[in-house]
């Protein structure tokens, strides 16, 4: 596998089309970092990081509306992949959907969101959209 957050935002679009509860993934300290976030931001329900053999998976239950049987996560779209990096500075961050969604940017100071790191005054590489 040459994209593992490729594999892991294709895993999590595929559960939420077939409207599974959990979802399982390969685990890495990346990819920890990004269920982190779209835990706190509130697009998935829960996560849970299980000790299994050399890498672990992570457990994640995706967060349905119970009126509509919708999920909260629109889209996830990739940006910066391992052919073509996506690096912005903090002066131009990106805005996603006008800022009802969010962007994941890999920082020098961590993982973290756009509005965080525009706070923060970083730049880095731009992971992901969500919304």
């Amino acid at each position: 596998m040459t994209d593992p957050i490729a594999d892991y935002l294709t895993r999590l679009r595929n559960a939420i089309k077939a409207k599974h509860r959990v979802v399982e993934v390969p685990a890495s300290n990346l990819k920890k970092e990004v269920t982190r976030i779209l835990h706190e931001k509130g697009y998935i329900l829960n996560y849970k990081f299980v000790e299994d053999g050399p890498q672990g998976t992570i457990k994640i239950a995706l967060k349905y509306d119970p009126v509509n049987k919708v999920n909260s996560i629109k889209k996830l779209i990739r940006v910066s992949t391992p052919g073509l990096r996506q690096y912005v500075g903090h002066k131009e961050m990106p805005r996603v959907l006008n800022g009802l969604g969010i962007a994941i940017l890999s920082t020098s100071k961590g993982v973290m969101t756009n509005k965080e790191a525009a706070s923060l005054n970083v730049g880095g590489e731009v992971i992901c959209y969500v919304y």
